[in-house]
């Protein structure tokens, strides 16, 4: 078993990747267009498997927790238990942290937009006068 301090360290590590990669495939550019099919196909697909399948894809939430899988398996990570319980704790674990990450640069994000947004208008005030 794992040092409780290295297994919390791992914690904040391990979410950070998973926050890139959930917060790249549904919130980023390079990704619009796939986003965009899977938006249009999770309202207007016939089914409400078809719907849900294509939703994952445009939640950074649920994504997440995909991603997280993917991490969990390539990594054995396990919190505070070494059986399946610890892989439980260690996903739910790394999804909060993750979508922690995600939403703080969400909030930064956005105070560079409205902050960029006061210089363009403030430059247009001077260029007007």
């Amino acid at each position: 078993m794992t040092a409780i301090s290295t297994q919390v360290i791992w914690l904040f590590l391990l979410a950070l990747p998973i926050a890139c990669v959930a917060w790249t495939v549904t919130q980023e550019e390079v990704f619009r267009e796939p986003r965009e099919f899977c938006v249009k196909h999770s309202k207007q697909g016939k089914s409400i498997v078809k719907r849900k399948l294509f939703y994952l894809f445009t939640c950074e939430y649920c994504f997440s927790h995909y991603v997280t899988i993917v991490v969990l398996i390539t990594t054995g990570y396990q919190l505070l238990i070494p059986d399946w319980r610890g892989y439980l704790i260690a996903g739910f674990s790394l999804v909060w942290i993750a979508n922690l990450y995600m939403s703080l640069f969400g909030l930064l994000r956005q105070g560079i937009k409205m902050e960029k947004t006061e210089i363009a208008e403030i430059e247009k005030e001077i260029n007007d006068k």
